[in-house]
Order: C-alpha cells, then sequence, then structure tokens
C-alpha cells in the first residue's frame, strides 16, 4: 500500500470511530449518562464567565434551536445551569454547575492524554510537520464546508 492509500485508510477510519471512540473514553460509572455531544457543548460552555446561548451555538456550528435541545438534557442532568443577564433580563446565561466543572475536567484529561499519546514517539521536527498536516486538512474542510454553505 503506497502512503496516499495508507492516509486516506486511516484518515477514513479514524474519521468514522473517532466519536465512538471518545465516547467510550470519556465513559466512565460517574460520567454514564453524558454523551461526546454533551461533552463537546459542556467543552464550549467551559468553566470560565457564563456565555449566551447564541455563543455556545456558534462555538459549536449549531443553531440555538438545536443547541437547545442539548443544553435541556444537560440542564435536567444536573451539568449545566440557565440563568438571566444583569444586563439585558432577555438573554439567558449558561454556566457549569459544580458537576459540569467536573466533566469539563475529565474530558479535558481525555484530550490531554490522547495529545501526550500522538507526539509522544514524535521528535520536535515530527511535531512540526504533524500540526503543519493537520492544520491543511482543518482548512481543506473548512473551505469544503464553506463552498457547501454547511
Amino acid at each position: 500500500m503506497d502512503i496516499n492509500e495508507t492516509l486516506n485508510d486511516l484518515l477514513v477510519k479514524l474519521f468514522r470511530n473517532i466519536n465512538n471512540i471518545e465516547e467510550q473514553a470519556i465513559r466512565t460509572e460517574e460520567y454514564k449518562d453524558v454523551t461526546a455531544n454533551d461533552m463537546h457543548v459542556i467543552e464550549a460552555i467551559d468553566m470560565q464567565e457564563p456565555k449566551n446561548m447564541t455563543a455556545v451555538a456558534k462555538l459549536l456550528g449549531v443553531t440555538t434551536g438545536t443547541l437547545t435541545i442539548s443544553m435541556n438534557s444537560l440542564v435536567k442532568k444536573g451539568y449545566v445551569q440557565r440563568g438571566r443577564s444583569e444586563e439585558d433580563r432577555r438573554v439567558v446565561l449558561v454556566s457549569l454547575t459544580e458537576k459540569g466543572k467536573k466533566a469539563f475536567l475529565h474530558h479535558k484529561k481525555f484530550h490531554e492524554d490522547m495529545i501526550k499519546a500522538v507526539v509522544a514517539s514524535l521528535d520536535d521536527t515530527e511535531k512540526v510537520v504533524l500540526e503543519k498536516s493537520l492544520k491543511s486538512l482543518y482548512r481543506f474542510f473548512t473551505d469544503l464546508a464553506r463552498k457547501q454553505d454547511f
């Protein structure tokens, strides 16, 4: 198999399996009620100051309507709380509860462990090449999405 076939095979398998693999890795007894999608919403909310729904939806690349469905579930599960802005009572702000913050840190550790595993056997030059390659791949998909108006 030549390098192009190998890369294609690896990328296809990786894209096909990444959500399932991530979900299995982050789903522990403590977080058995959380999906990978839930974790990405939690990650977008972050542990900083509360965010409005539009900002979170934009980070995730979804509509506020789609986000509302996930948010309702996360509020019900106790990971997220809603509140009103003091400046404009019409604006709904979301933030993580203590349970949500613990889930955020759990997910963050998964990503840190993943990156450590990826770069562990690479020298500095190889890390730069990997970064450049992944940026090119990212640009390919964002350009494609822009052309397709996703």
